[in-house]
């Protein structure tokens, strides 16, 4: 192989990048916080001061960089815990071991 050969494997670029995930709706927020309060009273107690501090954080890292990702990702993020709260509440029903749990940033692939 030529060096001009490796240079060109070297800066190769791939053909299609994937597509971003499609921005949430306007309204996601108010929807989610409609969803925590619905849930039951010890979760939700839980769960809405933590929704309103990762919202209030992304919004503020939003404001800094104008750049509206932040909150994208808190929607995206509560929305899978909110969707797998009753598998997760089944699984523990199950009385199944869950020692070998996966971190939810695994799962969403975002980061805490």
């Amino acid at each position: 192989m030529t060096d001009d050969e490796v240079e060109d494997l070297l800066s190769a670029q791939p053909d299609h990048l994937p597509a971003p995930p499609s921005a949430p709706a306007p309204r996601a927020a108010a929807q989610l916080l409609v969803r925590i309060h619905a849930e039951p009273p010890e979760r939700s107690a839980r769960w809405l001061p933590a929704f309103e501090r990762d919202w209030a954080k992304a919004l503020e890292d939003s404001r800094q960089t104008y750049d509206l990702s932040p909150l994208h990702e808190v929607v995206r993020t509560w929305r899978f815990r909110l969707d797998s709260a009753p598998a997760v509440d089944a699984f523990l029903a199950a009385g199944l071991d869950d020692e070998d749990g996966i971190d939810l940033a695994e799962l969403t692939g975002t980061n805490p």
